[in-house]
């Protein structure tokens, strides 16, 4: 029996962006749907039901923000945006509208293609631990649950909801409680690559950001999260 192909949702307006991608994916074993504007990316989500969505921030019709909140609104898929070069709050944004990550414009494909390897490997391995874990790991911290089997955050007894990358974040954080973490350990240990360039490590900052807003009492002097000056992050239980 074959194994299931893995199914790629690419939105970009630029036909020969959409060409490109499409053929390198597809000789890489990947299903490729193709979408040329916001609209149409939603309607080929519902229908096509993709593993990853690779999305273009500047599109017609509905922009890029608008479809990664509309996705947002139902499912957990990881998201790869693409934003041009020198726009750091667009790729800011891009993040604060939940996506998972970003490559810059114009972009090498070869390293689209280790971001999307990355992506299946973070989630092949998540599978993995969740089946070989046969019971519940549960804890809590002040007034917060987390269940790691369930991948499952309650605060004040309210679910709490997370992408599976926020998750992935808070998993490495609690499991290194005390340790200060640079962001560069966390970019590697959570995205599955190391920076290239400074702008990579802005990922990391973000991603903080919306866990200390979703889990903090007061996010502007968070008692959980801490920044290890001169360092990255560091969980203080």
């Amino acid at each position: 029996m074959k194994p299931k192909k893995e199914k790629i949702l690419v939105v970009d307006d630029e036909p020969n962006i959409r060409h490109i991608l499409e053929t390198r994916l597809t000789l890489r074993g990947y299903e490729v749907s193709l979408a040329a504007d916001g609209e149409e990316a939603i309607l080929m989500f519902h229908k096509e039901l993709p593993d990853l969505v690779i999305l273009d921030i500047m599109l017609p019709k509905l922009d890029g923000f608008g479809v990664c909140n509309e996705l947002r609104k139902e499912s957990n898929v990881p998201i790869i945006m693409l934003t041009a070069l020198g726009d750091i709050s667009n790729r800011v944004t891009g993040l604060d509208f939940g996506a998972d990550d970003y490559v810059l414009k114009p972009f090498s494909p070869k390293e689209l293609e280790a971001r999307i390897r990355s992506v299946f490997r973070r989630v092949n391995k998540a599978d993995i631990l969740h089946t070989k874990n046969s019971t519940t790991r549960s804890f809590c911290i002040g007034n917060l649950f987390i269940d790691t089997n369930k991948r499952q955050v309650l605060k004040n007894n309210v679910r709490i909801r997370l992408t599976d990358m926020e998750f992935n974040l808070l998993h490495l954080l609690i499991s290194k409680a005390g340790e200060r973490l640079s962001r560069a350990y966390i970019l590697d240990n959570v995205w599955g690559y190391t920076p290239e360039r400074y702008g990579d490590t802005r990922v990391v900052d973000v991603h903080i950001s919306r866990l200390r807003a979703k889990l903090e009492e007061d996010q502007a002097n968070p008692d959980l999260i801490i920044t290890a000056r001169g360092t990255g992050y560091m969980f203080q239980k």
